[in-house]
């Protein structure tokens, strides 16, 4: 019971950063890659690279996890 407490409490402070930042960080900004330009609201962009770095994370681990198995 106290692991999962913990884990709630990690849980709710990395949420307060994300939302600290983002309230931080409302400005446009332009993204190139390669031919392409996108011009988005860094209150976008940032919540998509975090989604995208922990779907890379999950996939890996996931990946990981069945391959030694």
């Amino acid at each position: 019971m106290k692991s999962k407490n913990i884990k709630l409490f990690a849980a709710a402070a990395l949420a307060l950063l994300v939302i600290i930042v983002l309230a931080q960080n409302t400005g446009p900004i332009t993204v190139r890659f390669l031919f392409w330009h996108i011009r988005m609201s860094q209150v976008l962009f940032i919540p998509l690279l975090l989604g995208t770095g922990f779907l890379i994370g999950y996939i890996a681990a996931t990946w990981r996890k069945s391959r030694y198995i």
